[in-house]
Protein backbone atom coordinates (compact mmCIF):
# COMPACT_ATOMS: atom_id res chain seq x y z
CA UNK A 1 0.00 0.00 0.00
CA UNK A 2 1.30 3.40 -0.99
CA UNK A 3 1.64 5.76 1.92
CA UNK A 4 2.99 9.25 1.48
CA UNK A 5 3.33 11.53 4.51
CA UNK A 6 3.77 15.25 4.03
CA UNK A 7 5.31 17.55 6.65
CA UNK A 8 6.98 20.91 7.07
CA UNK A 9 4.07 23.26 6.65
CA UNK A 10 3.34 26.16 8.96
CA UNK A 11 2.62 29.85 9.28
CA UNK A 12 5.09 32.21 7.65
CA UNK A 13 5.12 35.86 6.68
CA UNK A 14 5.16 36.92 3.07
CA UNK A 15 8.69 36.74 1.72
CA UNK A 16 9.61 33.91 4.03
CA UNK A 17 10.63 30.33 3.30
CA UNK A 18 9.54 26.82 4.16
CA UNK A 19 10.80 23.38 3.23
CA UNK A 20 8.25 20.63 2.79
CA UNK A 21 9.08 16.94 2.99
CA UNK A 22 7.27 13.92 1.61
CA UNK A 23 8.23 10.59 3.14
CA UNK A 24 7.40 7.40 1.30
CA UNK A 25 6.80 4.24 3.34
CA UNK A 26 7.41 2.13 0.25
CA UNK A 27 9.74 2.85 -2.61
CA UNK A 28 7.65 4.62 -5.21
CA UNK A 29 9.78 7.73 -4.83
CA UNK A 30 12.70 5.82 -6.30
CA UNK A 31 10.88 4.62 -9.39
CA UNK A 32 8.21 7.17 -10.26
CA UNK A 33 8.16 10.81 -11.20
CA UNK A 34 6.96 12.63 -8.08
CA UNK A 35 5.19 15.90 -7.68
CA UNK A 36 3.86 18.43 -5.25
CA UNK A 37 0.28 19.60 -5.51
CA UNK A 38 -1.71 22.15 -3.55
CA UNK A 39 -5.32 22.98 -2.83
CA UNK A 40 -6.27 26.44 -1.67
CA UNK A 41 -9.58 27.07 0.13
CA UNK A 42 -12.45 26.97 -2.32
CA UNK A 43 -10.22 25.98 -5.24
CA UNK A 44 -9.36 22.80 -7.09
CA UNK A 45 -6.15 20.92 -6.44
CA UNK A 46 -3.36 22.00 -8.78
CA UNK A 47 0.07 20.76 -9.72
CA UNK A 48 2.95 22.85 -8.34
CA UNK A 49 6.13 20.98 -9.28
CA UNK A 50 7.33 17.62 -10.50
CA UNK A 51 10.62 15.74 -10.64
CA UNK A 52 11.42 12.80 -12.88
CA UNK A 53 13.65 9.85 -11.97
CA UNK A 54 16.45 11.31 -14.07
CA UNK A 55 16.28 14.58 -12.17
CA UNK A 56 14.54 16.83 -14.67
CA UNK A 57 11.95 19.12 -13.16
CA UNK A 58 8.75 20.88 -14.07
CA UNK A 59 7.15 23.89 -12.36
CA UNK A 60 3.89 25.74 -12.53
CA UNK A 61 4.38 29.26 -13.85
CA UNK A 62 3.16 30.70 -10.56
CA UNK A 63 6.09 29.21 -8.61
CA UNK A 64 8.93 29.26 -11.13
CA UNK A 65 12.04 30.85 -9.68
CA UNK A 66 10.70 30.59 -6.13
CA UNK A 67 10.16 26.87 -5.50
CA UNK A 68 12.62 24.02 -5.94
CA UNK A 69 11.71 20.35 -5.93
CA UNK A 70 14.29 17.69 -5.13
CA UNK A 71 14.44 14.03 -4.20
CA UNK A 72 16.56 11.83 -1.95
CA UNK A 73 16.19 8.28 -3.19
CA UNK A 74 18.29 6.84 -0.37
CA UNK A 75 15.78 8.16 2.14
CA UNK A 76 12.68 7.77 -0.05
CA UNK A 77 11.89 11.46 0.37
CA UNK A 78 10.84 14.30 -1.89
CA UNK A 79 11.32 17.92 -0.86
CA UNK A 80 9.86 21.25 -1.87
CA UNK A 81 11.91 24.30 -0.97
CA UNK A 82 9.65 27.35 -1.07
CA UNK A 83 11.18 30.81 -1.04
CA UNK A 84 9.71 34.29 -1.43
CA UNK A 85 6.36 32.99 -0.30
CA UNK A 86 3.24 34.96 -1.14
CA UNK A 87 -0.20 34.99 0.48
CA UNK A 88 -1.57 33.28 -2.63
CA UNK A 89 0.67 30.30 -1.87
CA UNK A 90 -1.56 29.54 1.12
CA UNK A 91 -2.91 26.02 0.65
CA UNK A 92 -2.71 22.43 1.78
CA UNK A 93 0.25 20.84 0.00
CA UNK A 94 0.31 17.19 -1.04
CA UNK A 95 2.79 14.93 -2.76
CA UNK A 96 1.94 12.17 -5.18
CA UNK A 97 3.13 10.65 -8.43
CA UNK A 98 3.49 13.08 -11.32
CA UNK A 99 2.01 14.13 -13.67
CA UNK A 100 -0.76 11.60 -13.03
CA UNK A 101 -1.33 11.16 -9.31
CA UNK A 102 -2.47 7.95 -7.69
CA UNK A 103 -6.07 8.00 -6.46
CA UNK A 104 -4.83 7.76 -2.88
CA UNK A 105 -3.74 11.02 -1.20
CA UNK A 106 -2.02 11.71 2.08
CA UNK A 107 -3.31 14.20 4.63
CA UNK A 108 -1.17 16.98 3.26
CA UNK A 109 0.56 19.78 5.14
CA UNK A 110 -0.92 23.24 5.59
CA UNK A 111 1.04 26.28 4.48
CA UNK A 112 -0.28 29.66 5.56
CA UNK A 113 1.39 32.83 4.31
CA UNK A 114 0.40 36.03 6.05
CA UNK A 115 0.64 39.42 4.37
Amino acid sequence: QVRLVESGGGLVQAGGSLRLSCADSGSIVNFFAMGWYRQAPGKSRESVAGIYPGGSTNYADSVKGRFTISRDNANHTVYLQMNSLKPEDTAVYYCNTFPTPFNSWGKGTLVTVSS
